[in-house]
């Protein structure tokens, strides 16, 4: 793997160990919250962990890239996990 992919490959890595403890975090909230909120919580929750686990499908084929597929899959990885950010911003907003 070059050292550019390898780089970009921890960087992603370290950014879903991240959203794992935010994750974590909204779902401890989630569990002290009123019951007709908790549906909604969880589902919520369940995107997050779907959006999570796409991004760690993403990554795991990156690393599998060949070098003239990087480029490709560098920008669809991106813009999956500024999804991801973006949804985690918005359940953080939604969880207070």
């Amino acid at each position: 793997m070059s050292e550019k992919r390898d780089a970009f490959v921890q960087k992603v890595k370290a950014k879903i160990d991240e959203w794992n403890v935010e994750i974590d975090r909204l779902t401890a909230r989630t569990e002290q919250a009123e019951a007709e909120v908790r549906d909604e919580f969880n589902e919520e929750l369940q995107e997050l962990r779907k959006m999570r686990d796409d991004a760690k499908h993403r990554i795991e084929k990156l690393e599998q890239a060949g070098k003239d597929a990087l480029e490709d899959m560098k920008t669809g990885a991106e813009m999956a996990f500024e999804a991801m950010n973006q949804a985690l911003q918005s359940a953080r907003q939604r969880f207070k």
